[in-house]
Protein backbone atom coordinates (compact mmCIF):
# COMPACT_ATOMS: atom_id res chain seq x y z
CA UNK A 1 0.00 0.00 0.00
CA UNK A 2 1.51 3.28 -0.57
CA UNK A 3 2.37 5.53 2.24
CA UNK A 4 0.06 7.63 3.86
CA UNK A 5 0.09 9.56 6.82
CA UNK A 6 -0.47 8.47 9.87
CA UNK A 7 -4.36 7.53 10.82
CA UNK A 8 -5.24 6.90 14.03
CA UNK A 9 -8.42 5.50 15.72
CA UNK A 10 -9.59 6.40 19.14
CA UNK A 11 -12.00 4.38 21.24
CA UNK A 12 -13.50 6.64 23.34
CA UNK A 13 -15.16 4.77 26.26
CA UNK A 14 -14.95 1.53 27.39
CA UNK A 15 -17.53 -0.54 29.72
CA UNK A 16 -15.59 -3.52 31.13
CA UNK A 17 -17.61 -6.46 30.92
CA UNK A 18 -20.09 -5.17 28.28
CA UNK A 19 -17.49 -3.72 25.78
CA UNK A 20 -14.72 -6.24 25.86
CA UNK A 21 -15.29 -8.08 22.21
CA UNK A 22 -16.62 -4.75 21.04
CA UNK A 23 -13.25 -2.57 21.74
CA UNK A 24 -11.22 -6.10 20.64
CA UNK A 25 -12.99 -5.85 17.06
CA UNK A 26 -12.55 -1.74 16.68
CA UNK A 27 -8.60 -2.82 17.25
CA UNK A 28 -8.32 -5.34 14.88
CA UNK A 29 -10.40 -3.52 12.42
CA UNK A 30 -8.11 -0.44 12.43
CA UNK A 31 -5.24 -2.91 12.16
CA UNK A 32 -7.02 -4.57 9.09
CA UNK A 33 -8.56 -1.83 7.18
CA UNK A 34 -5.13 0.59 7.18
CA UNK A 35 -5.18 2.40 10.64
CA UNK A 36 -1.33 2.66 11.84
CA UNK A 37 -2.72 2.62 15.59
CA UNK A 38 -5.59 2.02 17.77
CA UNK A 39 -5.30 4.28 21.52
CA UNK A 40 -7.67 2.37 23.99
CA UNK A 41 -9.03 4.05 27.41
CA UNK A 42 -6.82 2.48 30.13
CA UNK A 43 -9.42 0.22 31.26
CA UNK A 44 -9.35 -1.60 28.28
CA UNK A 45 -6.21 -3.92 28.71
CA UNK A 46 -7.71 -7.40 27.94
CA UNK A 47 -8.51 -5.98 24.45
CA UNK A 48 -4.82 -4.21 23.74
CA UNK A 49 -3.29 -7.44 24.77
CA UNK A 50 -5.39 -9.46 22.01
CA UNK A 51 -5.45 -7.12 19.35
CA UNK A 52 -1.38 -7.15 19.79
CA UNK A 53 -1.47 -10.45 20.16
CA UNK A 54 -3.10 -11.36 16.54
CA UNK A 55 -0.67 -7.89 15.37
CA UNK A 56 2.77 -10.46 16.68
CA UNK A 57 1.05 -13.58 14.90
CA UNK A 58 -0.24 -11.96 11.33
CA UNK A 59 1.75 -9.06 10.97
CA UNK A 60 2.12 -5.23 11.32
CA UNK A 61 2.91 -2.88 11.66
CA UNK A 62 -0.07 -1.52 13.85
CA UNK A 63 0.64 -0.74 17.37
CA UNK A 64 -2.04 -0.14 20.37
CA UNK A 65 -2.15 1.84 23.27
CA UNK A 66 -3.78 2.84 26.60
CA UNK A 67 -4.57 6.18 27.61
CA UNK A 68 -5.76 7.19 30.85
CA UNK A 69 -7.59 10.58 29.08
CA UNK A 70 -8.85 9.86 26.08
CA UNK A 71 -9.96 13.42 25.55
CA UNK A 72 -6.45 14.78 25.69
CA UNK A 73 -5.56 12.85 22.71
CA UNK A 74 -8.51 14.99 20.96
CA UNK A 75 -7.47 17.73 22.08
CA UNK A 76 -3.36 17.25 21.72
CA UNK A 77 -3.87 16.06 18.08
CA UNK A 78 -2.06 17.65 15.49
CA UNK A 79 -4.13 16.95 12.14
CA UNK A 80 -7.68 16.22 11.58
CA UNK A 81 -10.27 14.76 13.41
CA UNK A 82 -13.17 12.75 12.39
CA UNK A 83 -15.77 11.35 14.99
CA UNK A 84 -17.42 8.73 13.45
CA UNK A 85 -21.26 8.78 14.48
CA UNK A 86 -25.00 7.86 13.09
CA UNK A 87 -25.51 11.68 14.20
CA UNK A 88 -23.24 13.29 11.74
CA UNK A 89 -22.90 14.21 7.92
CA UNK A 90 -23.28 11.16 5.28
CA UNK A 91 -19.74 9.66 4.53
CA UNK A 92 -20.73 10.22 1.02
CA UNK A 93 -21.12 13.82 1.14
CA UNK A 94 -17.47 14.41 2.96
CA UNK A 95 -15.13 11.35 1.98
CA UNK A 96 -13.81 13.59 -0.96
CA UNK A 97 -12.90 16.93 1.61
CA UNK A 98 -11.67 14.04 4.33
CA UNK A 99 -9.64 11.73 1.52
CA UNK A 100 -8.19 15.46 0.32
CA UNK A 101 -7.09 16.91 3.34
CA UNK A 102 -5.23 13.26 4.05
CA UNK A 103 -3.37 12.49 0.70
CA UNK A 104 -2.38 16.07 1.12
CA UNK A 105 -0.45 15.22 4.18
CA UNK A 106 -3.04 15.75 7.28
CA UNK A 107 -2.47 12.53 9.97
CA UNK A 108 -6.44 11.66 10.83
CA UNK A 109 -7.69 10.69 14.24
CA UNK A 110 -10.89 8.39 13.89
CA UNK A 111 -12.83 8.84 17.06
CA UNK A 112 -15.51 5.85 17.86
CA UNK A 113 -17.50 5.93 20.78
CA UNK A 114 -18.98 3.36 22.96
CA UNK A 115 -20.76 5.26 25.52
CA UNK A 116 -22.94 8.41 25.05
CA UNK A 117 -20.50 10.79 22.78
CA UNK A 118 -20.20 14.09 25.22
CA UNK A 119 -21.15 17.38 23.20
CA UNK A 120 -17.79 18.73 22.79
CA UNK A 121 -16.05 15.65 20.84
CA UNK A 122 -18.83 16.66 18.14
CA UNK A 123 -17.52 20.47 18.64
CA UNK A 124 -13.99 19.42 18.35
CA UNK A 125 -14.14 17.22 15.52
CA UNK A 126 -13.66 18.58 12.08
CA UNK A 127 -15.55 16.32 10.37
CA UNK A 128 -18.49 14.22 12.38
CA UNK A 129 -19.28 11.67 9.78
CA UNK A 130 -22.52 9.25 9.77
CA UNK A 131 -22.50 5.84 7.97
CA UNK A 132 -25.59 5.72 7.75
CA UNK A 133 -27.88 7.77 9.91
CA UNK A 134 -29.12 4.72 11.32
CA UNK A 135 -28.28 2.75 14.19
CA UNK A 136 -25.50 0.27 13.99
CA UNK A 137 -22.21 -0.67 15.45
CA UNK A 138 -18.97 1.30 15.91
CA UNK A 139 -17.20 -1.76 13.96
CA UNK A 140 -19.59 -1.26 10.89
CA UNK A 141 -18.95 2.26 11.01
CA UNK A 142 -15.20 2.16 11.45
CA UNK A 143 -14.90 -0.18 8.42
CA UNK A 144 -17.18 1.39 5.60
CA UNK A 145 -15.30 5.13 6.48
CA UNK A 146 -11.83 3.23 5.92
CA UNK A 147 -12.04 1.34 3.30
CA UNK A 148 -14.40 4.29 1.18
CA UNK A 149 -11.09 6.50 2.66
CA UNK A 150 -8.47 4.19 0.86
CA UNK A 151 -10.95 3.40 -2.15
CA UNK A 152 -10.23 -0.15 -1.46
CA UNK A 153 -6.48 -0.57 -1.84
CA UNK A 154 -6.29 -0.89 1.97
CA UNK A 155 -7.81 -5.07 0.58
CA UNK A 156 -3.89 -5.59 -1.23
CA UNK A 157 -1.89 -4.23 2.21
CA UNK A 158 1.43 -6.42 2.74
CA UNK A 159 2.14 -8.05 6.20
CA UNK A 160 5.69 -7.45 7.31
CA UNK A 161 7.08 -9.59 10.18
CA UNK A 162 3.61 -11.68 10.27
CA UNK A 163 4.00 -15.87 12.14
CA UNK A 164 1.37 -16.93 9.76
CA UNK A 165 -0.62 -16.17 6.81
CA UNK A 166 -4.05 -16.80 5.29
CA UNK A 167 -4.38 -19.16 2.22
CA UNK A 168 -7.45 -17.58 0.43
CA UNK A 169 -10.01 -20.35 -0.62
CA UNK A 170 -13.03 -20.94 -2.04
CA UNK A 171 -14.19 -23.34 0.30
CA UNK A 172 -12.26 -24.32 3.40
CA UNK A 173 -9.34 -22.66 6.29
CA UNK A 174 -6.03 -22.69 5.90
CA UNK A 175 -3.10 -21.34 7.69
CA UNK A 176 0.63 -21.59 7.38
CA UNK A 177 3.78 -20.44 8.70
CA UNK A 178 4.45 -16.74 6.96
CA UNK A 179 7.99 -18.38 5.81
CA UNK A 180 6.84 -21.47 4.20
CA UNK A 181 6.53 -21.62 0.14
CA UNK A 182 2.72 -20.65 -1.39
CA UNK A 183 1.24 -23.63 -3.43
CA UNK A 184 1.52 -22.98 -6.92
CA UNK A 185 -1.89 -25.07 -7.61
Amino acid sequence: MQEYPEIVVLRLGHRPGRDERMTTHVGLTARALGADRVVFPDNAGQSRDTVADITDRFGGPFDVELTDSPRATIRGWEGQVVHLTMYGERVQDVETEIRSAFTGGEPLLLIVGAEKVPFDVYEEADWNVGVTNQPHSEVAGLAVFLDRLFEGRELDRDWADADRRVIPMETGKRVEPADSEPDSA
